[in-house]
């Protein structure tokens, strides 16, 4: 059956808006991390939000959606805030300690969860996400915060600082890892910055419209074959990567 045939715009188009609106602040945030040496901040960030999430719905139950939200985005900041003193501290060891944070806060996730009647099936959208089934009301709230983080990026990005970056960071991490997942975060924060990171201008432009070729590709590929969003779309945005760097390595040098 040939599922492109009766596809759904008002599934695709919706998922396809999130994914637009993760790269907004992924791009340029990616940009920076990779300045910075510090990759794997936003899987860190990304889990102790899912954990605060998972926390909070264990103890209030999965009907208190505002909660849940806040619970993840406390738990996000607490965690930047953590950051912020371990860079401060130990600098050169401020990517072991992300990652030990990391595998920390996934370890103690399974734990909650571990005699959930669905823990496994928490698990599995805490990682690949629910892109698919995004909601106007999370769309309309990533808007906001897209909007926000994108203003404080324009007239302060000089005057964030260090923890002023990590708490914007978690913020945009918070809202967009309950939309597509970890696996995704990660890979609309690393990827196509990593496409673009020796671009001069236009970085930023080349970067986003990678990831939208990623996230539209992903979409009508998962939806054609009937495979999961999340990872087909992580895997056509590293495809996407690894073709534009074929082409930079054999485009004729001037």
């Amino acid at each position: 059956m040939n599922h492109l045939a009766t596809l759904d715009l008002g599934i695709v188009l919706p998922a396809f808006a999130a994914g637009l609106l993760v790269l907004a602040t992924h791009v340029p945030l990616g940009l920076r991390v990779l300045r910075r040496g510090i990759v794997f901040i936003d899987l860190a960030i990304a889990q102790v939000a899912g954990l605060g999430a998972i926390a909070a719905s264990l103890a209030a139950g999965e009907g208190h959606p505002l909660l849940t939200q806040t619970a993840a985005l406390g738990a996000a900041l607490a965690g930047a805030l953590v950051l912020t003193w371990t860079e401060r501290r130990w600098p050169a060891l401020q990517e072991a300690l992300i990652g030990t944070l990391f595998v920390f806060a996934a370890s103690l996730a399974a734990l909650l969860l571990a005699n959930h009647p669905h823990g496994g099936e928490h698990l599995k959208d805490l990682l690949v996400g629910q892109i698919l089934w995004v909601s106007r009301g999370q769309l309309g709230v990533m808007a906001l915060v897209t909007v926000a983080l994108a203003v404080a990026w324009v007239l302060l990005r000089r005057r964030l600082g260090q923890l002023g970056f990590y708490l914007a960071f978690a913020v945009s991490v918070t809202a967009s890892v309950q939309l597509v997942g970890v696996y995704l975060v990660f890979a609309s924060l690393i990827v196509p910055a990593l496409c673009v990171l020796r671009l001069g201008r236009g970085q930023h432009v080349a970067g986003f419209a990678l990831g939208a070729a990623g996230y539209g590709g992903g979409l009508l590929l998962s939806v054609a074959s009937d495979l999961p969003s999340g990872p087909t779309i992580v895997c056509t945005l590293v495809a996407l990567a690894l073709l534009s760097a074929l082409a930079s390595v054999l485009r004729p040098a001037r």
